[in-house]
């Protein structure tokens, strides 16, 4: 029986447990379709708007780091880190591709 999935990279370890995959994906999922709300005017499907979410709660993540707050963010602090860096994300497709609806 597995508990949860765990990754040994260089520096560190990482341990995925099922509820946690679970919580990422549903703050991916809420994050994208609300950044891409914002952004765009609609969600994106499913899959789409939990991968700009995941991808947004690292770039929110990072620029959290940068700006000094390095704090544990519960599920709506870590919805709210997410959907920012989910916004940025989006802004910047947005504008190198020139206002086109690439994605």
């Amino acid at each position: 029986m597995m508990d949860g999935i765990s990754f040994h990279p260089g520096l560190g370890h990482i341990h995925l447990y099922p509820g946690e995959l679970l919580a990422w994906l549903l703050v991916g999922l809420i994050a994208g379709f609300l950044a891409a709300k914002l952004v765009r005017g609609q969600g994106l499907g499913c899959l789409l708007d939990i991968c700009v979410g995941l991808v947004g709660a690292v770039i929110g993540g990072f620029l959290m780091s940068l700006l000094g707050i390095n704090e544990t963010f519960h599920f709506l602090g870590t919805t709210l880190v997410a959907f920012l860096g989910a916004s940025l994300l989006l802004l910047l497709v947005e504008l190198i591709a020139g206002g086109r609806r690439s994605i």
